[in-house]
């Protein structure tokens, strides 16, 4: 009896480790990739920051580290779908913008005002971490823009399609505003911006 109680808490273990994990499916995705850099990047910025005499620029590596890593936690987890409230493109959209800014101006200060080398490191993964932080906004403005627009983006890969034209659709849906008020602002804007 003590073998068949030691095989099920082990299958449970590995059970719960696997719903921590992320789904190869995600991590194989555009967007997965991304995410998975930011993480790596923020977090090697992070101890080159820490190890170096730049430590005043020790915080937004890790802040960006620890919100990558949430989204990472939260996408390949679904736990998005499960709280439909909050705008999640936007908020992903924003924290991307801001990740890249920052990341640029710190990495400008480390190699250009710190002598040493772990500064001089620190700032080479900033210059990199911006690089991919710029992309991963760039691509969630190209969704959002195909979303207002009507349009599918079928020249994207299949496993990387509709991640935040599914979540702007439910977040449209969930948050009450109608169909016929969505196309109107949508055509008042494309038309008033001049894109047809």
């Amino acid at each position: 009896m003590g073998d068949i109680e030691a095989s099920d808490s082990n299958r449970s273990r590995q059970t719960v480790i696997h719903s921590l994990l992320p789904s190869k499916e995600f991590i194989s995705s555009r967007k997965g990739l991304l995410l998975l850099g930011e993480v790596v990047l923020s977090f090697i910025s992070f101890v080159c920051f820490a190890a170096s005499t730049a430590a005043a620029f020790v915080t937004a590596p890790f802040i960006e580290f620890l919100a990558a890593l949430f989204l990472l936690f939260a996408y390949s987890t679904k736990f998005n779908e499960r709280f439909k409230g909050f705008h999640w493109p936007l908020m992903d959209f924003l924290r991307c913008v801001s990740a890249s800014i920052i990341f640029f101006i710190i990495s400008i200060m480390s190699v250009s005002k710190y002598p040493d080398g772990a500064s001089k490191a620190a700032g080479v993964f900033g210059f990199v971490a911006t690089i991919i932080f710029a992309l991963d906004f760039y691509f969630i403005f190209n969704d959002l823009a195909n979303f207002l627009k009507g349009g599918d983006s079928s020249e994207e890969p299949p496993n990387t399609r509709g991640i935040y034209t599914e979540l702007l659709f439910t977040t449209f849906q969930t948050s009450g505003v109608s169909k016929i008020l969505f196309n109107a602002f949508r055509n008042e804007y494309f038309y008033s911006a001049g894109i047809h």
